[in-house]
């Protein structure tokens, strides 16, 4: 996307140009047709660039105006949050006047220097542009990689009681609804950041909608409870355990989060109705990373009930199960179509996570996993 999209004349970089403050304005709410987000991020961070630079040096080409380029500042930052990036930090919001950028160059011993000035510019918008180049690699690379199709939209997850009852709302957007059980489990809506879901991303979400006054700290150690919660056998309260303790390790926080009990999709017909199709075996998956190259990553923990039924207690009350080919056949079929979606599977068995040797195995596991799934170096 050119910077030239967002006026609606001018011929060439010498010529008036007239902002289209309609356009600019609904970039706010999403890109225009035939765009991605990321597309008008580079080119508003070009636009915005460009003409602070020249307001700061010749004066030169400038596109923007003081009645306007807040329009501008502001969709900038509505569409960097919905790509999960940090927006700059303006100290100034305007070119001139009061609050504008030739007062605080004045201010802070930039007057004689242009380069000081280009240099001011940069550092307020060198990090984002580096942030979208980087994004823009990512997506670039992800045209040669077989990763999840389609895009994030919601995480339902950590039901803790009763299982919450889920409707499209909105066919044309693919917005969901939990009409029953809200309050028993969580949802994240916020935009998924490029470089997967991390435990201190999580923690922010967890501030923001649940404990506003809460330090960090404090949050980190409510979250960890409330999922945990949602666990109710002995090898996934395991598995939880043994990964959420690296949380407490330098840089932990930064560690893809781990998230329980996701929900995958939701059957509205209930297998003892008679009117569901049969297609849809598992609900939800027992963990869930979304690591920094992007990798959804599922971690399932197999009890007896995932390929057996219980058969009548015995005379010492002790109940055994039966082996069921059919049990077994819908759980790898589930595999191999989340395999050909992109998704990448790990199962354990509960025996031996249960065996001495399990908390070290699960250990073992998460190091050779994360170091597989490190951030792509650029």
């Amino acid at each position: 996307m050119d910077i030239e999209a967002f006026f609606s004349s001018g011929d060439g970089w010498a010529s008036p140009w007239v902002l289209d403050v309609g356009l600019v304005e609904s970039l706010r709410f999403g890109p225009p047709a035939g765009h991605t987000e990321l597309d008008v991020a580079i080119a508003l961070t070009r636009l915005l660039h460009y003409d602070f630079v020249s307001h700061g040096t010749d004066g030169k080409g400038r596109h923007l105006d003081d009645d306007n380029v807040s329009i501008v500042i502001k969709a900038h930052r509505a569409v960097l949050e919905r790509l999960a990036l940090e927006p700059p930090v303006w100290p100034f919001r305007t070119f001139d006047g009061p609050r504008g950028f030739g007062t605080y160059w004045r201010d802070n011993g930039m007057r004689n220097s242009w380069q000081a000035r280009r240099d001011c510019i940069e550092q307020i918008l060198g990090p984002t542009r580096d942030a979208l180049e980087e994004l823009q690699e990512l997506e670039y690379e992800r045209r040669f990689t077989k990763g999840p199709s389609g895009s994030f939209k919601n995480l339902i997850f950590a039901a803790a009681g009763a299982k919450p009852q889920i409707v499209l709302r909105d066919a044309v957007n693919n917005d969901v609804e939990i009409v029953r059980h809200a309050d028993t489990c969580l949802v994240f809506t916020d935009p998924l950041p490029p470089h997967g879901l991390t435990w201190r991303q999580t923690v922010a979400w967890w501030r923001k909608s649940h404990q506003p006054d809460a330090d960090e700290k404090t949050a980190a150690d409510a979250l960890y409870r409330r999922l945990y919660r949602s666990l109710d056998s002995p090898p996934e309260q395991l598995v939880m355990r043994t990964y959420c303790a690296r949380y407490a390790e330098e840089r932990g926080f930064d560690l893809p989060a781990l998230i329980p009990q996701v929900y995958l999709h939701y059957d509205p017909y209930s297998r003892r109705s008679g009117k569901q199709s049969g297609a849809l075996y598992r609900q939800r998956m027992d963990f869930l990373l979304l690591a920094p190259d992007r990798s959804r990553i599922v971690i399932e923990v197999d009890g007896v009930q995932h390929y057996g039924i219980p058969n009548p207690p015995d005379e010492k009350g002790r109940v055994t199960h039966t082996a069921v080919p059919r049990l077994y056949a819908e759980m790898v079929a589930e595999d191999r179509r989340l395999r050909l979606a992109g998704y990448e599977i790990y199962r354990f068995g509960g025996w031996e996570l249960t065996a001495p040797g399990g908390k070290q195995l699960l250990e073992d596991f998460f190091t050779e996993l994360l170091a597989r799934h490190e951030k792509p170096t650029l």
